[in-house]
């Protein structure tokens, strides 16, 4: 067995308890080391910038599900509209409105992540509580008919600080589970949430995340030299 194939055994076993989806976060990786996953099993990557995954689309089989966990600009959405499998990071009603308008030309239902800043950090994006209330009340999704906003997504701050990061991640479980009941419709039904990386992934699993992006864990660390 491959140090890849491996790496996924471990991780999936640890996460079954947790009816946990994996995404194997596949960024600047080469399309070599996807094709050994893939071989392994694995259909789920992740990447973070449009055109290198499209470059990976095109080289790699066609039933791999590709799931974009970067900041997407509006201006990229043309590149992965036509065959992303699930938009993680969707943090503002412009970007929205802009994955409908290409869901529209590609024929498509595009399924999305609402981004939620939780972090303190102004680095992250992510739309805030109040802000993700007032698209939901004022019925937006009625506005863009080819976007299904299937969960969220969450990044916590970058800290060793472990109570932080519970409280960030069981905040927005809490969010997950109160929207939930209150704006579930046919564009608004939450399946997944999309919290923890290589570094908290545990934490995030014990705060009820089940779809975890993990890569270094599974294709060791960028050699850059």
């Amino acid at each position: 067995m491959s140090k890849i194939a491996d790496n996924l055994r471990k991780l999936n076993t640890e996460l079954e308890p947790y009816n946990a989806r994996l995404i194997a976060v596949s960024k600047t990786k080469p399309v070599n080391d996807i094709k050994e996953a893939y071989e392994a099993g694995h259909r789920d990557f992740g990447e973070n910038k449009a055109q290198e995954m499209t470059e990976k689309h095109d080289k790699l089989p066609s039933d791999i599900r590709w799931h974009m966990i970067g900041h997407l600009q509006r201006n990229k959405v043309k590149y992965i509209a036509p065959y992303v499998y699930l938009i993680h990071s969707v943090d503002s009603e412009k970007l929205l409105r802009m994955i409908d308008k290409e869901a529209v030309k590609s024929d498509r239902m595009i399924n999305c992540l609402l981004q939620v800043h939780i972090a303190e950090e102004s680095t992250k994006f992510g739309f805030d509580e109040q802000e993700l209330t007032t698209l939901l009340e004022n019925e937006l999704l009625k506005e863009v008919p080819n976007v299904r906003v299937v969960g969220l997504m969450g990044m916590a701050t970058n800290t060793d600080n472990e109570a932080q990061v519970i409280r960030e991640f069981q905040g927005l479980k809490l969010l997950y589970d109160d929207l939930q009941d209150k704006y579930r419709s046919d564009h608004f039904n939450l399946k997944y949430l999309s919290m923890g990386m290589s570094g908290d992934y545990s934490i995030a699993l014990e705060c009820g995340s089940n779809m975890v992006r993990i890569g270094s864990s599974i294709f060791g660390e960028r050699n850059y030299g």
